[in-house]
């Protein structure tokens, strides 16, 4: 088979792929949970069910193929804010609240987090990728801090990897604010307790 071809196929593979969890996600967000049936995501996807299986063995793998591709584009949404500003400062305090933006939009349906954080197979799965994604945001945070303490920025009494545990610990806060002010004011405060002057 030509080399173009495995490409065109890889490809269009790619995209199908992309299509159902796309699908999937829209269903879940109109019908809940545990309304949404394989038919549902096939004929959203615009594809056959013998097609989906051949993707997929159950809405379960959709879904947990669904939080992964989630995970991925918000840290690669934070490594992008990360990359805009040559400034350490701003960079840290960019991430912080971009990441605190996104906690206080990441309201889960009960069904689907007990399905992504449970016991079985899949909740395995997803808490070693949970923990995969936490070590690397935790990672881009202590970075952030070392070139911050590095020009002065930032206190140097304390390790940047405690520092940023500081951080994600203080963020957590904002899973209950319900307005960007607030998480604002949040951000400011943690940053405000980074600072050299502040112990």
């Amino acid at each position: 088979m030509p080399r173009l071809w495995d490409k065109t196929i890889d490809a269009h593979r790619r995209e199908v792929h992309a299509a159902i969890l796309d699908a999937t996600a829209a269903l879940v967000a109109e019908h809940g949970l545990l309304s949404v049936t394989m038919s549902q995501i096939a004929g959203r996807t615009g594809i056959g069910r013998a097609t989906l299986y051949k993707y997929f063995p159950d809405v379960e793998a959709v879904l947990l193929a669904w939080h992964e591709r989630q995970i991925g584009t918000h840290l690669a949404h934070l490594a992008d804010i990360r990359d805009r500003s040559a400034d350490s400062g701003q960079r840290l305090g960019a991430v912080l609240e971009a990441y605190a933006i996104h906690s206080t939009r990441a309201h889960h349906d009960n069904g689907l987090w007990a399905l992504l954080h449970g016991a079985g197979q899949g909740g395995h799965a997803q808490r070693e990728l949970l923990s995969q994604a936490h070590r690397k945001l935790r990672e881009m945070i202590r970075d952030l801090l070392a070139e911050g303490a590095a020009v002065g920025a930032v206190r140097t009494d304390v390790t940047p990897d405690e520092l940023a545990g500081y951080c994600l610990h203080a963020l957590q806060a904002a899973h209950d604010l319900s307005s960007t002010a607030a998480v604002s004011r949040l951000v400011r405060v943690t940053l405000a307790g980074l600072r050299p002057d502040s112990g």
